[in-house]
């Protein structure tokens, strides 16, 4: 969407009890298919250092925080955890990540779509990741820098991160509105967990690794079609 259009959008935001208060979003996996280049980020680190990361291992990440996954990845190759080792892995993955994401980066299927209909229809919306803020930030080149009126980035919750409920919990309060009211779009079970403890009503749709029904989510199998209709029918079910 245009600068131009984002504003006209903002500034005749609609007052209806039916629809919801407003839309979060996760973005790796669910926004944009980044969960791939993580993917090839933690296999060149772990090539460099002649070992091979477990599927298993890499499951854990998806959804985590940098410093949660760089623990799982150096355990899972059986290298040193201390906090200095920890720092140093971060540093590589972030560099390799920071040339993927800015020349590699796609949407998912249906979701540029799914966003365009929330903001164009003047819901206030918020981009809610594990991702730290500079790696998001050259996401955010790709999906609209302006978009969101609201971002919490992995790196800005005190380590309070997915699945806890924090990342959620602020992103309303930034936005001024009770988690009650709003909708989530996740793909992780990490994020869906953190979504469903805010108290939000959350829509899941899985992308690396499957999500569990019984998990408090709504399940979609892609973003495809979309529209503001299926999100209040959701918001009113939950």
């Amino acid at each position: 969407m245009s600068d131009s259009s984002i504003r006209a959008a903002r500034s005749s935001r609609p007052d209806s009890p039916a629809l919801p208060a407003a839309v979060l979003f996760d973005m790796d996996g669910t926004l944009v298919d980044s969960e791939k280049l993580w993917t090839i980020a933690m296999d060149d680190f772990a090539a460099a250092n002649g070992a091979e990361i477990s599927e298993a291992a890499r499951a854990r990440m998806v959804g985590s925080n940098m410093a949660r996954s760089m623990s799982l990845l150096l355990t899972d190759l059986g290298m040193s955890t201390e906090p200095t080792d920890i720092a140093a892995a971060a540093e590589r993955v972030i560099a390799r990540m920071s040339e993927m994401l800015a020349a590699d980066l796609s949407w998912r299927p249906g979701a540029e779509r799914a966003l365009e209909a929330v903001v164009s229809n003047g819901i206030p919306t918020a981009l809610v990741t594990s991702t730290i803020r500079s790696l998001t930030d050259i996401a955010l080149r790709t999906i609209g820098p302006d978009v969101f009126d609201v971002t919490v980035c992995g790196d800005e919750v005190d380590g309070r991160n997915k699945p806890d409920p924090e990342p959620y919990l602020r992103a309303c309060g930034e936005l001024g509105v009770d988690p009650a009211h709003c909708v989530v779009i996740e793909d992780s079970p990490t994020g869906v967990a953190s979504a469903v403890a805010a108290g939000c009503t959350v829509l899941g749709v899985a992308c690396e690794v499957p999500l569990d029904s019984g998990a408090g989510c709504v399940l979609r199998d892609s973003l495809e079609g979309l529209d503001l209709a299926e999100l209040t029918a959701l918001f009113e079910r939950g």
